[in-house]
């Protein structure tokens, strides 16, 4: 009695299956796969190693956010806080009753050099003492002068713009 089942031989069986090819990479797909870690490793290391626009740019907008934090320290302590920089540094200062004391309780606010020095400082409007230190009072009000403050760097510059009521803008 027969069961149904074939028999193969090991010549049958091989003769069934397609041909095969060698397996591996094309030239052609190794060559594309060189190109896109190329540009991948081309774009990482120009991020590495920023240039010095985009060091100041991010120089500008860390004062920016620190001058904001600096206008509502000086709403909520209800006392004027002052924003000094020279070609070189900056720091904060706190007024109490005759004097204006550097801001040291809070370490957001302390004495900080910049990464490029020295820097050329300019504001506009030009205020009435122009030389540097360059000193922006923030009051207890909540609308304050507008202003624009530059820092340049041999041929790279970044401004922070302040429109009076709170916001300050880097570019």
């Amino acid at each position: 009695m027969q069961t149904g089942c074939r028999q193969y031989t090991a010549q049958s069986v091989f003769h069934s299956l397609p041909p095969q090819r060698s397996r591996g990479f094309t030239l052609l797909e190794l060559l594309v796969v060189l190109v896109v870690v190329g540009v991948m490793l081309g774009m990482v290391s120009m991020n590495a190693m920023p240039d010095k626009q985009q060091s100041l740019l991010k120089e500008a907008q860390r004062v920016a956010l620190l001058l904001q934090l600096a206008r509502e320290e000086a709403i909520v302590r209800n006392r004027p806080v002052a924003f000094e920089l020279d070609s070189a540094q900056f720091r904060f200062y706190i007024r109490n009753e005759k004097n204006w004391d550097l801001l040291t309780d809070n370490d957001l606010f302390r004495e900080r050099d910049f990464k490029y020095a020295p820097l050329l400082v300019t504001m506009q409007p030009t205020p009435a003492q122009a030389a540097l230190p360059l000193k922006i009072i923030f009051g207890r009000e909540p609308v304050d002068k507008p202003f624009t403050l530059t820092f340049s760097y041999q041929d790279a510059s970044a401004s922070i713009h302040a429109d009076g009521i709170g916001h300050f803008e880097a570019e």
